[in-house]
């Protein structure tokens, strides 16, 4: 058994961290230096905990329904051809921020930084956008930040209190100020609010529904992951709004995702949990 959950461990972080995984870890978990966050702060309890696999999903899913962030990634981005990469380098910029050293985490931020400078564009109907905008940045984080949080809430393994949700909030903004986002919410309210506030400016688009499409039927995964892949992504799928459903042509059963859904999600990321903790040593 121990054997199995090694070998299942090293997969899941293989696929998720790449093949420089390893490497990373170690450097990010060993160099010793000061760190933004504490090893017991909320940031580091939400984003070491295997309910990232689904929240992950769902805000890749959130996301696309700004039509100027997700023109951004369809022209820019590889999601289609490589989608692992971008999920590797996503991982490793959450892990950095969140458990590396201050110099890596600054590091870390000024390279997102300058790539998001390069990338500029237009949209149909004439309108300049820049990934630099700190309007668009906003949505990416609260995005992301809402989608971990809610993830974390039904999935985690010791889900937050109001004032531990309150402090997630406000860690995270720590690192979305250093990203350029303008007065990024530090509570959980306000990140309610944020997120209300963006909605007149969301919407399916075709970008939206090919990303969707993509990430749901035709992820670059072997046969054997394709079923456990699929319950992560239906748990993610059980955690958007009902509103957001239509825009993307998403299925919406309310009674199977409160319960069967739910159940296998908690079995999925149980399971990855699991794996992913180191076995306690045998006592001699």
């Amino acid at each position: 058994m121990t054997e199995v959950r090694s070998r299942l461990g090293e997969a899941l972080f293989h696929r998720v961290a790449g093949p420089d995984g390893p490497r990373h870890r170690e450097r990010i978990h060993g160099r010793p230096g000061p760190r933004w966050f504490e090893a017991d702060s909320a940031i580091a309890r939400v984003h070491g905990d295997a309910s990232m696999f689904v929240g992950g999903i769902r805000a890749l899913l959130l996301q696309t329904l700004h039509p100027a962030a997700m023109r951004a990634v369809s022209e820019h981005s590889g999601f289609r051809g490589d989608m692992w990469g971008r999920l590797h380098r996503t991982s490793h910029f959450l892990a950095v921020t969140t458990f590396g050293t201050a110099d890596d985490a600054e590091s870390a931020v000024r390279m997102v930084r300058s790539i998001h400078d390069r990338i500029t564009g237009t949209m149909p109907d004439g309108t300049p956008y820049a990934a630099s905008d700190p309007h668009l940045l906003g949505w990416v984080h609260v995005a992301e930040v809402d989608s971990f949080l809610r993830a974390h809430t039904l999935y985690g393994r010791e889900p937050l209190d109001r004032a531990g949700r309150d402090r997630y909030v406000a860690e995270t903004a720590v690192v979305a100020r250093k990203l350029g986002v303008l007065d990024p919410p530090t509570t959980e309210a306000e990140l309610r609010e944020a997120l209300a506030a963006y909605r007149p400016e969301l919407r399916g688009t075709p970008e939206a529904r090919e990303a969707v499409r993509y990430l749901l039927f035709r992820p670059p995964l072997p046969l054997a992951a394709r079923a456990p892949y699929g319950v992560l992504v239906a748990a993610a799928i059980g955690l958007m709004p009902a509103w957001t459903r239509i825009h993307l042509r998403l299925p919406w059963l309310p009674v199977t995702e409160r319960t069967v859904v739910r159940g296998l999600g908690s079995l999925a990321t149980g399971t990855i949990r699991w794996a992913l903790t180191p076995p306690e040593p045998r006592a001699s």
